[in-house]
């Protein structure tokens, strides 16, 4: 007899250490990268639009125009600017804490657009005049008009937020979830004892024998030896070819008998 596996727990870890280092290097490389984009960006209009009128490009549906926005969109809140910088603060934290279960490389595209274009933002907000935690945003991009009146001046931080934000609409509406599962989707306990209960049976080992009604699970677990050669005056035992398992008797007492007999 052989001493039976031990059980598996029937439950199955999503991910694993690389898809999580992979979805932790997309997010920081994504976060930088729109960070970059929004401080080049700035730093060209800066340079290139201070001090000059509104640049028509496609016909007019884009017009590239400086401003400096103490608010929100539509310089919504331009008198308690202090508030800004404080709600990235705490959107930047929330993607720290949404990181630790990250194993999903679109949700780390989407959290690296909110966090580089949270992290533009708040640069400008902390450096720039008026002062710190006071400072106006650098705006550069009108729609269909040259001074925002059809839709409010951004910048490139705060497409990446938007478009982020628009991902993970998406993924959660479509079921996908951080750790890199769908929604309702569940690990069912005896697929996981599957595997281990047909690596088993090819051992040459007969399947335990499980006693019912009273609750508890009775496992014995024989294992087939090789046949012997046969001794003057008895039969030949019988010989297996390769997969195949002879029929032995599974109950303890007819084996312990059997092996009186020899």
């Amino acid at each position: 007899m052989t001493a039976a596996r031990p059980a598996a727990t029937g439950t199955a870890e999503p991910g694993g250490g690389k898809p999580r280092r992979r979805a932790i290097v997309v997010l920081v490389g994504t976060a930088l990268v729109a960070l970059l984009a929004d401080l080049v960006t700035k730093h060209l209009a800066l340079l290139t639009l201070d001090d000059r009128g509104p640049v028509r490009l496609l016909g007019g549906v884009v017009y590239l125009t400086l401003t400096r926005n103490s608010g929100a969109a539509w310089s919504i809140g331009s008198g308690h600017t202090w508030v800004f910088p404080l709600i990235t603060i705490a959107v930047i934290g929330w993607i720290l804490w949404m990181a630790l279960k990250l194993r999903s490389l679109p949700w780390a595209v989407s959290l690296g657009l909110v966090l580089g274009g949270a992290l533009g933002n708040l640069t400008d907000r902390i450096f720039r005049a008026p002062g710190h935690f006071v400072g106006h945003v650098v705006d550069m991009i009108s729609l269909f008009d040259p001074y925002g009146q059809v839709w409010p001046v951004f910048n490139l931080a705060d497409s990446a937020l938007v478009s982020g934000v628009v991902l993970a609409v998406l993924l959660e509406l479509t079921g996908r979830q951080r750790d890199g599962r769908r929604a309702g989707h569940r690990v069912e306990p005896d697929d996981a004892t599957d595997a281990t209960d047909g690596a088993d049976a090819t051992d040459g080992a007969t399947p335990p024998a499980t006693s019912s009604g009273s609750g508890h699970d009775l496992r014995v677990r024989i294992r087939w030896r090789p046949p012997v050669a046969a001794r003057p005056g008895r039969p030949r035992r019988h010989a297996a070819g390769p997969g195949r398992v002879p029929a032995l008797r599974a109950l303890p007492h007819r084996c312990r008998r059997a092996g009186r007999r020899r």
